[in-house]
């Protein structure tokens, strides 16, 4: 298939249908076979974003990976990139969003490993429609679990020769928030319990919705999604999924090798609330920002990290001027990467 035949929202094929999102996006159904899991069949669903005018393919295509609580809606993103010259990908992970079915615990894997089936074939995808390398852009748990697949790739024989060129990571989680009990005597907690229990929920996590609050548009924000698919309090944390998490975070804090370049942004500064407040706002509401900080080094590769003031965990959903701080901040890397590409061949 080439380029020409991907250029406008009316040009589809029968694997592609019109999403929820409007006749510019197209999904497509990944199916991923058997859940590890126990809880039934599993598929992914993967995005494009296919305006009327045509885009030129002259530069990398964007993959994005959103993180926990979490689906892909942020149409700005596409038309952002869209506009920069870049085709515009994103996947709702297994069991997440557009993928979840009947019976299923939203979010819950018990290994982080898992998710590599439904990125591989996202890539591969991307890769044979645009005939471009691709720039994974990843936001908070999907930071981690891309920095992981990366690692993997890298060691399987190099992401850059899988068709990666680059990843930014938006707020990735790379440690647990909370104070130091959580990481130190809660994780062997976790880890044993949560082999034994993997489906028990853990009481006080994930019920605050001040982050919610501060972005729904009936509440205090200004974005309109699904809030089955991302609630305002978040999913119920799940003791295997977390287990899943702290072992993919004391791999990361090993050290790993992605084999590409990386643009971390993160809000300056964390305001943990239990209600919006409008400090809320203008911080990180979900993660702990000096973590990010720590562990940005362990990706292994030419890191660049970049504090945003006034952004929100999700700096791309910030109130301007924060999020168009974001905006130039991504568009004056990604113009240094297709920089260094040019300087490397």
């Amino acid at each position: 298939m080439t380029n020409e035949t991907l250029g406008t929202a009316g040009r589809t094929d029968e694997q592609w249908h019109t999403d929820i999102l409007g006749t510019a996006f197209q999904q497509r159904t990944l199916p991923l076979g058997p859940d590890p899991d126990g809880e039934g069949e599993v598929v992914a669903t993967l995005v494009r974003y296919r305006p009327e005018a045509d885009t030129p393919a002259d530069a990398p295509t964007v993959l994005y990976v959103h993180g926990f609580t979490d689906y892909f809606f942020q149409q700005h993103l596409a038309e952002h990139f869209a506009a920069r010259g870049h085709r515009f990908y994103a996947l709702d992970l297994r069991k997440c969003g557009r993928s979840r079915r009947e019976g299923q615990s939203a979010h819950y894997v018990s290994d982080l490993a898992f998710y590599d089936a439904e990125l591989n074939e996202s890539l591969r995808i991307a890769r044979e429609e645009t005939g471009n390398d691709v720039v994974v852009l990843a936001h908070s748990t999907g930071g981690l679990v891309t920095a992981l697949w990366l690692d993997r790739l890298e060691a399987a024989g190099g992401s850059a020769a899988a068709g990666v060129s680059g990843v930014v990571l938006n707020s990735p989680w790379f440690d647990l928030q909370g104070p130091s009990f959580y990481r130190t005597v809660g994780t062997p907690i976790i880890n044993a319990v949560g082999r034994f229990r993997a489906f028990a929920q853990i009481p006080g996590m994930g019920v605050s919705t001040a982050y919610g609050d501060s972005l729904h548009r009936t509440r205090a924000g200004e974005w309109d999604y699904n809030l089955e698919w991302k609630p305002l309090a978040g999913e119920p944390v799940r003791l295997g999924w977390l287990r899943a998490i702290r072992q993919g975070q004391a791999r990361l804090q090993q050290g790993l090798t992605i084999g590409v370049p990386a643009l971390i942004l993160r809000s300056r500064v964390t305001k943990f609330a239990r209600e919006h407040s409008p400090a809320v706002d203008v911080a990180d509401a979900v993660l702990d920002v000096r973590q990010i900080q720590r562990w940005a080094g362990c990706l292994g590769e030419r890191t660049s990290i970049v504090p945003i003031d006034g952004a929100r965990h999700d700096v791309y959903l910030s109130a301007n001027p924060a999020r168009t701080t974001a905006f130039t901040e991504t568009d004056n890397w990604l113009d240094w990467l297709t920089t260094q590409h040019n300087v490397d061949k």
